[in-house]
């Protein structure tokens, strides 16, 4: 192992709160993965609004979003409208710009429910950072899975174990769900450079090692070695990794980009209203206070 992320918890407002493992003081990025937030389980009552993120603009990435439980609501300002439900993916390019929103729908506003789920970003290749905005999204019965030694994985993104994931990527990665019953062993693959493996839910340890791992860590795995976990309880996995981009990545809110003046353009853009907006929606987060 490289290093053992331990996600602090960040609250995204209203009450909401997430637990972020990328970027971390240890590791910055696990291949292209720039950002993975750990959400839920948690559960909403009757008219408390349910999650209520306003648009907001990103350049420079595509996000993934992975439900668990629950629904949410995206909307784009290129008019796409989709509720993603558990075991879809959501994947949006905002490439030169977009501007999304993310909320609970109304029957979740009203009845109440549940959100349990991770939100990712992924670092576009620097030839691919100013391409037109897309969105795609694709049912959990479209994401190609399979059972070795009685654990079940999912290739949610990109491609791994022989599988390849029908979502567009722009570099070498993979993002795969694993479920391991208590007692199950399984063999990660070494066919991408940087890989990680963020414990959902029950307790693991790596083989030939003596810590065992619990929920919510990200355990980052060093280059090439040959890893085999244990799952000591029923456990849920995400492994992320994939071939690291040759050049430094610069994050600002929710803007990343190989350049910082391309970054201070987009504060300006945001800030002088110059991106395009969600049709019907004129709410909006507004830049953070320290960078007006």
């Amino acid at each position: 192992m490289e290093h053992v992320i331990v996600p602090p918890v960040r609250d995204l407002g209203d009450g909401f709160k997430v637990r972020r493992a990328l970027p971390s003081a240890l590791k910055r990025m696990v291949g292209p993965f720039v950002f993975l937030d750990h959400f839920g389980p948690v559960s909403f009552g009757p008219d408390q609004q349910g999650m209520q993120v306003r648009p907001h603009p990103h350049i420079g990435l595509s996000t993934l979003t992975y439900l668990r439980a629950g629904q949410i609501m995206h909307r784009d300002s290129l008019g796409n409208e989709q509720l993603i439900r558990a075991g879809d993916v959501n994947w949006m390019t905002a490439g030169r710009g977009i501007v999304h929103s993310e909320r609970s729908p109304p029957a979740v506003q009203a009845n109440g429910g549940e959100l349990f789920g991770q939100q990712i970003w992924v670092a576009l290749p620097i030839q691919h950072e100013e391409i037109e905005p897309s969105f795609c999204h694709h049912r959990a019965d479209s994401l190609p899975s399979a059972e070795e030694a009685g654990v079940q994985l999912t290739v949610v993104a990109g491609q791994a174990f022989g599988l390849r994931s029908p979502v567009r990527t722009y570099s070498d990665l993979m993002c795969v769900n694993l479920v391991m019953p208590a007692g199950s062993r399984f063999q990660l693959p070494t066919e991408h450079v940087e890989r990680a493996a963020l414990l959902v839910r029950g307790e693991v340890r790596v083989e030939d090692e003596s810590a065992r791992f619990d929920q919510g860590q990200l355990i980052v795995f060093r280059p090439g070695a040959n890893i085999v976990l244990r799952a000591e309880q029923a456990a849920v996995l995400l492994l992320v990794g994939g071939e690291p981009l040759p050049e430094r990545r610069h994050i600002y809110w929710n803007f990343v980009s190989s350049s910082q003046d391309r970054i201070a353009q987009a504060k300006d853009d945001w800030r002088e209203g110059r991106f395009e907006g969600i049709e019907g929606d004129s709410e909006f987060i507004p830049l953070p206070k320290e960078s007006a």
